[in-house]
């Protein structure tokens, strides 16, 4: 097991793997930039070095400084966490030429996976059902336009290296075909230095199914089951749950296996994901994430499985603690992504100082944050307070838990998207369950978040309820400490 790990990330997810490694007995150390000097994971780390300026690509994106703190400290691992470094290869061979251990996946499986091209054909060649399109880059729009009228229209152009829903675009037509082509290849070239493209069938209002997959260097590799992440808003997820009310248990074992044999075939091991479409019935795997995924904690609360803990096992070389017949998920579980943006101003990020902030808790709650009341949320970085995390016997009550926990989350001087939470929870296609991607612009959910805000002032608590969410914190914490 490792003595000491370096976390290269921030927020929720350093606090969350930090809480893992003080579990195993492992130093942490934390590396930040100058806008997060007094965030909550720099206080809770045992190490913590400044790594440069808040923008960051000066910061958390600078490889070389990371390697040096890891080098200076004598610490034995990295861990990447979600976003910045956990999908670089590059980052990822840094580490290990410098006798580091990557807390990841092997640099072979990231550049397979990294490559939406490479990858596709790799799944073809095993057996793994993806979408229907072509298997080459797109040499220049007339091919493009052969491709896509094999397929059929509308299609999806994408970016090979793409991720995080940048360099994406559906073509209709024959007509929009030369134009959306060069405007995908441009974008994939600037934001990934790559502009290979090609083209995907585009299937219409899938649900979004994932599943968890996480496996030993010895070979060992088994899946935790779904997560539905239909929920989204700009090809952002906002609202995950476990399991999915879309499958059955015949198809829920099928997907599974699936997902075993797509990270079998890409040599995987340690945490990862992988994405599903699913509609009338029928799948298609989408991609891999090579990484731990923000949604997490659910199926960590329906198997019992500490995802973060394994990752920190298994990269030390020691064997996964489960075998695939030790995973029976129980009860059910949803995740609410708390974020600092502005409902009223299209929900763009509004960052800026926590003025009061009191958690919600109770049977079957967990909040991962990153913050305190009195920190100010920086620009620079994605705009995520907290992940509410709650589980119960079955989803009717999970719901209900889940309301209760949103009226008790106490949130001020910072606008956030809790009324858009609300809103959803009691909203009845929602409940029902038959939602799919197309469920936020379909039900105009925004705008039912503003005018629930206007209706109700719920953006700025009322003295009233203010009150009465007081008394039942106040009652909890006298509780608490009568125990003590």
């Amino acid at each position: 097991m490792f003595n000491k790990v370096l976390i290269a990330n921030r927020g929720e997810i350093a606090v969350r793997i930090m809480r893992a490694c003080k579990e195993l007995g492992i130093s942490t150390v934390a590396v930040f930039s100058d806008a997060d000097a007094k965030a909550l994971f720099v206080k809770y780390a045992d190490q913590k070095f400044n790594i440069g300026p808040g923008p960051a690509s000066q910061s958390y994106l600078n490889k070389e400084n990371i390697i040096d703190v890891a080098l200076k400290t004598k610490a034995e691992g990295i861990h990447p966490g979600y976003g910045f470094m956990a999908e670089n290869a590059v980052f990822a061979e840094m580490c290990y030429k410098n006798g580091i251990e990557f807390i990841g996946p092997p640099v072979t499986s990231m550049k397979l996976m990294g490559s939406k091209i490479d990858s596709k054909k790799s799944m073809l060649k095993a057996g793994v059902h993806v979408v229907p399109g072509v298997t080459e880059a797109i040499a220049d729009h007339e091919k493009a336009k052969d491709a896509a009228n094999e397929i059929g229209y509308p299609v999806m152009l994408k970016a090979s290296a793409g991720g995080g829903g940048i360099g994406i675009q559906m073509v209709n037509d024959v007509n929009q075909m030369e134009k959306a082509l060069a405007s995908v290849r441009q974008l994939a070239k600037n934001s990934f230095g790559d502009d290979s493209v090609f083209i995907e069938k585009f299937i219409e209002d899938p649900r979004h199914i994932e599943y968890q997959i996480i496996g030993d260097k010895k070979g060992h590799l088994i899946h935790c089951y779904e997560r539905e992440c239909s929920i989204q808003r700009r090809h952002q997820k906002l609202i995950e749950e476990t399991p999915s009310c879309a499958l059955n248990p015949e198809l829920r074992e099928e997907i599974g296996q699936q997902a075993v044999l797509a990270a079998k075939t890409a040599g995987y091991y340690n945490a990862g994901t992988c994405e599903f479409m699913f509609k009338d019935g029928k799948y298609y795997f989408l991609e891999m994430n090579t990484r731990l995924q923000v949604e997490h904690p659910i199926t960590e609360a329906i198997t019992g499985v500490d995802l973060a803990r394994e990752q920190l096992r298994v990269a030390s070389g020691l064997e996964l603690e489960y075998s695939q017949e030790d995973i029976h998920p129980r009860g059910h579980a949803i995740e609410c992504r708390i974020n600092a943006e502005d409902p009223l101003n299209n929900f763009m990020p509004a960052p800026s100082k926590i003025i009061r902030y009191a958690e919600p808790s109770g049977p079957g709650i967990r909040i991962d944050s990153g913050v305190y009341q009195g920190f100010t949320i920086p620009p620079f970085y994605d705009s995520m307070i907290a992940k509410l995390i709650v589980w119960a016997e079955d989803r009717t009550r999970c719901i209900e838990r889940t309301k209760r926990a949103l009226w008790e989350y106490q949130i001020g001087g910072v606008r956030h998207n809790i009324p858009f939470h609300k809103v959803v929870m009691d909203f009845p296609v929602f409940l029902k369950g038959k939602y799919d991607t197309s469920f936020i612009p379909r039900y105009k959910i925004l705008d039912k978040v503003v005018e629930y805000i206007k209706e109700s002032k719920a953006q700025s608590t009322t003295p009233k309820t203010a009150a009465a969410i007081a008394a039942v914190q106040a009652v909890i914490i006298a509780t608490s400490n009568s125990k003590k």
